[in-house]
């Protein structure tokens, strides 16, 4: 593959690809880039819906390019991705939005319930930086931001396969941002709380269709959330102007917990853990050879 190097004298606006676009954060995101003059590629599994969402006039028609693409396809992602590059010359920000909840216990969820949970929400964002790589290399630039969850970090009861999933989003993120560092790339992952999107609505929020009627606390957990729908404390407007905020940013965090109630979450959380390893900590040391 020849890639042209980085143009040191360029000075346009930064081009935005954002996965998952037709609805909830990535919706707004693209809406606000475009506004902005930024030229942006959004991809979707089903582009007429991508190009009815999406605000365009004639002053950004010639920024939008939108894609439907199969995150899981790596050929498909490769495609979109060579696309972007050939419409805009370059490719500077790379969103990992796409992703969907999926609440069940172990026992409740089937094997093709969690395959597809995976291959959604991790699988497609490897295969997207995997497929955007060389072209970042080639311009010794580039910025990922990666949308985990605070689910990866501090979950909740009855959401252990979306846990894990976007546990693996901060763990590959985390890795990357060293693997990346010396090309001049930079990787934030995302951990949101609640925004007020449809990601509560059917749309994003998959149950399993398993119910084992003992698992009591877990559907009382999975109420309280549908319940929430509307009157969640995020405000996807000023999220996407933090997205924005950080691609202009010359060292943006490799984590970011997005919202105070993410906030609150994750400390929480780091006590817990703080508490827990002091309290084990004669244990951990116990299995060291004694010279």
């Amino acid at each position: 593959m020849n890639l042209p190097q980085k143009d040191k004298n360029m000075e346009t606006k930064k081009v935005w690809l954002v996965t998952g676009a037709s609805k909830g954060l990535g919706l707004v995101l693209i809406n606000k880039l475009l506004a902005s003059g930024y030229s942006v590629a959004a991809t979707s599994r089903n582009i007429e819906v991508l190009q009815e969402a999406v605000i365009v006039n004639t002053a950004t028609k010639g920024n939008f390019l939108p894609l439907e693409v199969d995150l899981v396809d790596e050929k498909s992602v490769e495609n979109a991705i060579q696309k972007t590059h050939e419409t805009f010359g370059r490719l500077d920000v790379i969103v990992n939005n796409a992703g969907y909840g999926i609440g069940g216990t172990l026992e409740e969820l089937t094997q093709e319930e969690i395959l597809q949970s995976f291959n959604i929400n991790v699988f497609g964002t490897v295969n997207v930086i995997q497929k955007a790589m060389p072209y970042l290399r080639a311009q010794r630039s580039g910025y990922f931001i990666n949308i985990s969850s605070i689910a990866g970090f501090a979950p909740a009861i009855g959401w252990s396969i979306y846990s894990a999933a976007k546990h693996a989003i901060v763990g590959l993120s985390e890795v990357l941002a060293e693997d990346v560092k010396s090309l001049g790339i930079k990787v934030t992952v995302v951990a949101p709380g609640a925004f007020r999107t449809q990601f509560l609505s059917e749309d994003s929020l998959v149950m399993s269709k398993n119910k084992i009627d003992d698992y009591k606390e877990v559907q009382e957990s999975h109420a309280r959330y549908k319940a929430m729908n509307g009157t969640q404390l995020g405000d996807p407007e000023k999220a996407a102007e933090v997205f924005i905020n950080l691609a202009e940013d010359e060292n943006p965090p490799v984590r970011l917990y997005l919202g105070s109630d993410s906030y609150k979450r994750a400390s929480n959380k780091m006590e817990t853990l703080a508490s827990d390893m002091e309290k084990w900590k004669s244990v951990s040391f116990s299995t060291d050879f004694t010279n």
